[in-house]
């Protein structure tokens, strides 16, 4: 997925772990909620890194973030072996609990691929601790099936290989945009930081999610019925969920739609600033229209 330009919090924000009622969740924060709160879903082989460089844009606007590594991702930990804790509605809980932890007012979700699948299954779950919800590059429902056959490749391999091995073998494939393997010429420094994210991961969270990616319904008339403001918002290219895909779904959500030029499906890690500046001006616009 995203490669984040670097993994340390920038000035102003804070890494520290999030005490919920289940559990506690590693996060990156930043900002005051002088307008607003928002939580930052990560998606698959992703983190929370993967938002670095939106806090101070989205701080300097007035809005606190809250950047979280899901159930079994990166820092957050989980079981190795049982992917019973990371079926959708296990996420989607999890998401509600953090949402309780982090504010007593609504927040604006955000969920990057299949991270906003899970923040999709939340909203359904109990729509009222949310203001809002962008979907970024995440679609109606299940990815392409170019990606489809990528992402099961990766979950054959796990089944048979560790994660230190399952590194080095990616290394020398093309990689999968829903899989984050980086180029072979990225830094040194970038390469190891990356290496050190995928070894966090747990193998039954990426097998369990990878198949949801795989599998996952169109919910997008139920979506509709809740009459949440929905934001979707993507790069001019996609290959995990086409364009037309990604519009046809705005249409049917009655959402706001942004595509990011110079982006493809991490526009929040590709275009940074266009990326805030779109979120920032689809929050505000809420509070305009009261």
């Amino acid at each position: 997925m995203s490669r984040p330009a670097t993994f340390a919090p920038p000035p102003g924000a804070r890494a520290h772990r999030l005490r919920t009622s289940r559990g506690e969740f590693a996060v990156i924060e930043a900002g005051k909620a002088e307008k607003g709160t928002a939580l930052l879903l990560p998606g698959f082989t992703g983190s929370k890194e993967d938002f670095i460089a939106l806090h101070q844009p989205l701080a300097a606007a007035g809005y606190r973030t809250i950047a979280v590594d899901g159930r079994g991702q990166y820092e957050t930990p989980g079981p190795r072996d049982d992917a019973s804790p990371y079926a959708q509605a296990e996420l989607a809980q999890d998401v509600l609990a953090q949402v309780a932890a982090v504010s007593d007012t609504p927040v604006h979700l955000v969920g990057h691929s299949l991270g906003g699948q899970i923040a999709r299954a939340a909203v359904l779950l109990d729509p009222a601790p949310f203001a809002s919800l962008t979907l970024v590059s995440s679609g109606p429902a299940q990815i392409s099936a170019s990606q489809q056959q990528r992402v099961k490749l990766l979950r054959d391999v796990l089944a048979v290989m560790d994660m230190a091995q399952v590194w080095d073998t990616i290394q020398a494939m093309e990689p999968p945009e829903e899989t984050d393997t980086p180029a072979l010429d990225n830094g040194l420094e970038d390469r190891a930081a990356l290496r050190h994210r995928w070894l966090g991961n747990s193998p039954a969270q990426l097998i369990a999610t990878g198949r949801q990616l795989c599998t996952e319904p169109d919910r997008v008339a139920e979506l509709a019925a809740l009459r949440l403001p929905v934001h979707v918002l993507s790069g001019e290219r996609d290959d995990t969920w086409p364009l037309p895909l990604l519009d046809d779904m705005a249409v049917r959500l009655h959402a706001h739609r942004t595509v990011i030029q110079g982006a493809e499906h991490s526009p929040n890690a590709d275009q940074p600033e266009a990326t805030a500046r779109a979120f920032v001006e689809f929050w505000d616009s809420m509070t305009a229209r009261g």
